[in-house]
């Protein structure tokens, strides 16, 4: 009789705290705005995809200095981090390493204690993460690691290969079933997950904020896009189906990556089973810029950021989800690599859109966060060459780009802007 009361006590004691939690801890979406609590949640993060990698105790990690990274980010009032996992598949050209999933299903269990060591490490910071478990590019796997796998003959590189060899390849994902399925068993496979460090399962751990499907993820053609429309819902759908206490995201561009369509755009973020909408932005990539003086270009990437965050926003709002622009970089004046260098230009962009961000904390609006891309920190580029190899510190740019060519350094002045708005942000908050 006693076991039986003990066991009602701890069960009902157990069925209250996982009801507070969800309430008091997880990051949830209310009337177009993210909640903490009672309190909305406005935010300027960072990208830190390498994350789980410098978490190891194996090839690629140094835990000491992750743990200044983190102190640093904390200190400055970055407390959002947008985290890869899902690096996939054998070494290549461009291709980040080591991989977290090394072949189907085998898993290299350095990287997930990486990323368990993370998670933990975050939570004593009170740090949220955006967990991205897939990728249009090649340089962590991603849809083409996944096709190769099933079957459809060796994974092209665009930069050795050609552009269109690869997006013929990788358009293929999103109507390929095998190739599907074996995502899917990777999302089964890391939503399920306990942590090793706190013995809490992944799906329960308010650490993280959202599940994000992919990194950019596209439809690659125009025949393709009813697909793909169908297989982010299916695989939204999935995610909510695993872990009840997650936000859901898409990793999207916006209209620049659901070709050029931004009713497709609308259309995948409509879904009931996303929880929030995503872009972002590419000056340099879309032509905005002078390619030897970005500095000279600021105030017409800066229009254009600001007009496409705006189309995007008032498209979404009738839906009262949030927006997060996820990825924005901006070169080194004269486009310089070098930590330190002058950011003119970058500091001039940063600012204007975290005002935007700043100004719709004040009026509620749904623009609700920034992730710049990406986090160097105290990491430096090789004196030697411009693209990274193994041995180099992991920086923000990923092994396909210039080695500081989007990073932010912890030596940098763009620091300053960021502290500024952090230091706003936090301020106000309800």
């Amino acid at each position: 009789m006693k076991t039986r009361f003990i066991f009602i006590y701890c069960f009902i004691a157990l069925s209250f705290n996982l009801l507070a939690t969800s309430k008091n801890d997880f990051v949830y979406v209310e009337k177009g705005q993210f909640k903490v609590g009672n309190a909305s949640y406005y935010y300027i993060g960072t990208n830190f995809w390498y994350g789980a990698i410098l978490g190891s105790e194996g090839e690629g990690g140094d835990r000491e200095r992750l743990t200044k990274e983190l102190n640093f980010l904390s200190r400055n009032g970055i407390c959002n981090l947008r985290i890869l996992v899902g690096a996939d598949g054998e070494s290549r050209t461009n291709k980040v390493e080591p991989a977290l999933q090394v072949s189907p299903g085998i898993y290299n269990d350095t990287i997930l204690a990486g990323l368990d060591f993370l998670l933990m490490e975050m939570s004593k910071r009170n740090m949220r993460a955006v967990l991205y478990l897939n990728n249009a590019w090649e340089w962590s796997g991603g849809y083409s690691q996944y096709l190769e796998w099933a079957g459809c003959g060796k994974a092209p590189v665009p930069s050795v290969d050609g552009w269109n060899t690869f997006t013929q390849y990788v358009r293929q994902f999103v109507v390929n079933e095998k190739s599907k399925n074996l995502f899917r068993k990777h999302i089964k496979f890391m939503i399920n997950r306990t942590n090793r460090y706190t013995h809490t399962k992944y799906k329960n751990d308010p650490t993280i904020m959202s599940w994000q499907i992919a990194n950019e993820p596209r439809a690659f053609s125009e025949e393709n896009k009813e697909t793909f429309a169908q297989w982010i819902h299916e695989t939204a759908a999935y995610i909510k189906k695993l872990d009840k206490n997650h936000l859901v995201s898409t990793g999207s561009e916006g209209m620049a990556g659901c070709e050029g369509d931004i009713r497709l755009w609308e259309k995948i973020h409509a879904d009931p089973c996303i929880d929030y909408a995503n872009i972002h932005i590419w000056p340099n990539n879309w032509g905005w810029i002078d390619k030897k003086t970005p500095q000279a270009s600021v105030e017409k990437a800066s229009e254009n950021s600001l007009e496409y965050i705006e189309k995007h926003c008032a498209l979404i709002q009738q839906y009262q989800k949030p927006v997060v622009l996820e990825e924005f970089g901006y070169p080194r004046d004269n486009f310089s690599f070098i930590p330190g260098s002058a950011t003119t230009g970058r500091d001039t962009y940063y600012q204007t859109l975290f005002n935007l961000l700043y100004t719709n904390s004040r009026t509620q609006g749904n623009f609700a966060g920034c992730n710049f891309w990406a986090w160097g920190g105290s990491g430096r580029p090789s004196p030697k060459q411009v693209f990274w190899e193994k041995g180099y510190d992991y920086l923000g740019d990923p092994a396909q780009e210039e080695q500081g060519l989007n990073s932010v350094f912890d030596i940098d002045a763009t620091m300053r802007v960021i502290r500024q708005y952090t230091g706003l942000l936090n301020s106000h908050k309800e």
